[in-house]
């Protein structure tokens, strides 16, 4: 079953990393009750906004609470109808590939067929000495993980063998989900080597833009679609996931000042360091990937990307760095009310305009 239908426009999503820190501005921070559930109605608001997919990451270090970023899928399963459901991504390095094939499996039963799985390396790498995992294998426990993870979504019965988990002789991996095979893509952060490796699979790619210009991340994704033609797949037919920041203000002067203090917040917890102010304020140029700004600047940029990437779906992260809720629900209304419709307008297949 394909992921994409080739007459339908631009696919846009929504992606949380789960994070759970203080408002820069105010000090203030959630429960991770409140957080959680916060996570949950944002899903519900994304839907009824327009939203096609939700995603999820997982993350099991101080300052997040998606450590179980599968229940809470569930959580949202439960609360809505339509939108697809996606993990961004799973950390398939430190988890049995058999334990998330099956609970993606389920998730997947219980949501009518919405689920999707991005398989990651873990930026956030605290995770590998929390769960009995040697750092030095970082790529190798990956790679033969990821491996297996795609052999049980095409095989029912798996016979194999690997380095780091106990050999499958004609194991039965069930319960399978409703069409019996699930969307998985690889996540990529940027770089070349992991994006040849998703096209030498055949797989889709799911390519996070921290920052920078556009023209950076055609590299990525045209050495992603030489890969795969190299290795006989139609690049074609596999198709391509962007995402990053997003914020929509009246301007972007507006937007750069409200929305920094957040980013680099989230930044210093996320990955140890913070943004360069420097670099955040890269997002005044019409070629940066960070999609922040006053509406028609951020249709603009969006469709600028999917011209100069050919890519099939736009993620935003909406809620970084200890954002309030009040502004996370604007985002997503601006979305919904305004930068979904145009977007789909100007992207779909033109016979369909």
């Amino acid at each position: 079953m394909p992921i994409f239908d080739e007459n339908k426009s631009l696919e846009i999503g929504i992606y949380s990393l789960g994070e759970h820190i203080s408002n820069p501005h105010t000090g203030t921070i959630l429960t991770a009750q409140e957080r959680i559930n916060q996570i949950k109605e944002m899903a519900i608001m994304s839907e009824q906004a327009g939203v096609d997919v939700f995603m999820l990451g997982e993350s099991h270090q101080e300052g997040f609470v998606s450590q179980a970023h599968a229940i809470i899928l569930s959580a949202i399963a439960e609360a809505t109808k339509t939108i697809k459901i996606s993990s961004g991504a799973t950390i398939v390095s430190t988890s049995d590939p058999v334990r998330i094939y099956e609970n993606f499996a389920t998730l997947d039963l219980l949501s009518n067929g919405r689920v999707e799985i991005v398989g990651g390396r873990a930026s956030r790498v605290g995770l590998f000495k929390l769960l009995g995992y040697d750092l030095r294998n970082y790529e190798e426990l990956f790679e033969e993980k990821f491996d297996l993870l795609l052999q049980i979504n095409r095989e029912e019965f798996i016979t194999w063998q690997g380095q780091f988990r106990a050999p499958l002789k004609n194991a039965h991996i069930i319960p399978r989900p409703l069409n019996n095979h699930l969307p998985i893509w690889r996540a990529v952060g940027g770089g070349q080597g992991s994006a040849i490796k998703a096209g030498n699979a055949g797989v889709p790619m799911n390519l996070a833009m921290l920052g920078g210009p556009a023209t950076n991340f055609k590299n990525t994704i045209d050495a992603y679609r030489a890969s795969a033609r190299d290795a006989g797949f139609d690049e074609t037919a596999l198709p391509i996931a962007t995402g990053g920041l997003f914020y929509v203000a009246k301007d972007i002067d507006t937007a750069i000042k409200e929305f920094y203090p957040h980013v680099n917040n989230g930044s210093v917890k996320a990955i140890g360091q913070g943004y360069s102010e420097q670099s955040f304020a890269h997002a005044k140029n019409p070629n940066s990937v960070l999609n922040i700004g006053e509406v028609n600047q951020i249709i603009e940029k969006i469709l600028y990307q999917h011209e100069m990437f050919g890519n099939q779906r736009y993620i935003a992260e909406v809620d970084f760095g200890g954002l309030p809720f009040d502004k996370i629900k604007e985002n997503i209304d601006v979305m919904g009310d305004k930068i979904i419709p145009a977007i789909k307008k100007y992207t779909a297949p033109k016979e369909n305009k």
